[in-house]
């Protein structure tokens, strides 16, 4: 690895809700967990979402969660784990409102990841990625169909990244 890769990992950001928690009516699934865990943790995971962050990890990427949700990290960190995954950092809705909206009283929007040096935030809500211009933040929009997802997602962080590390 070049030197300026070794200092600056770049950071990719998953929202959760219609991101990587679906509905399994609407989407394929990742297996549901076993009981009594499947009453603990009753949201599903994206088919695929695992193998795409474990990928991710292995590029060299590091991978968080910035959710609005108020699901605490401890929850996140526990459902993840029976899939393997294990995430950099996550930002909830907590978090957000005591590190980036804190005292301020101009309203900001609910997620700022460039706050986080946060490169790409992956999401599937218009009103965040339109305001990545605005703010300074990179985000790629998840359409609801797409079984090219994963690839999409690999090839805009690579993109990102060749033009961070030339900057």
């Amino acid at each position: 690895m070049k030197e300026r890769e070794l200092q600056h990992k770049m950071r990719v950001s998953f929202d959760l809700d219609e991101v990587l928690f679906v509905y399994p009516k609407d989407h394929k699934t990742e297996p549901e967990l076993p009981f009594p865990l499947n009453h603990i943790y009753k949201e599903r995971l994206r088919l695929g979402a695992p193998e795409l962050i474990n990928k991710l990890q292995e590029m060299g990427y590091e991978v968080w969660v910035y959710t609005s949700s108020f699901r605490t990290e401890k929850y996140i960190r526990g459902l993840f784990s029976h899939y393997h995954v294990k995430f950099d950092g996550i930002v909830n809705a907590n978090r957000h409102l005591r590190e980036v909206q804190r005292d301020n009283k101009l309203l900001l929007p609910q997620k700022l990841p460039n706050r986080y040096r946060i490169s790409l935030h992956i999401d599937d809500e218009t009103i965040v990625c339109t305001l990545g211009k605005q703010y300074g933040y990179n985000a790629y929009q998840l359409d609801a169909d797409d079984d090219a997802w994963k690839e999409k997602i690999i090839e805009r962080a690579e993109k990102i990244r060749k033009f961070e590390f030339e900057a």
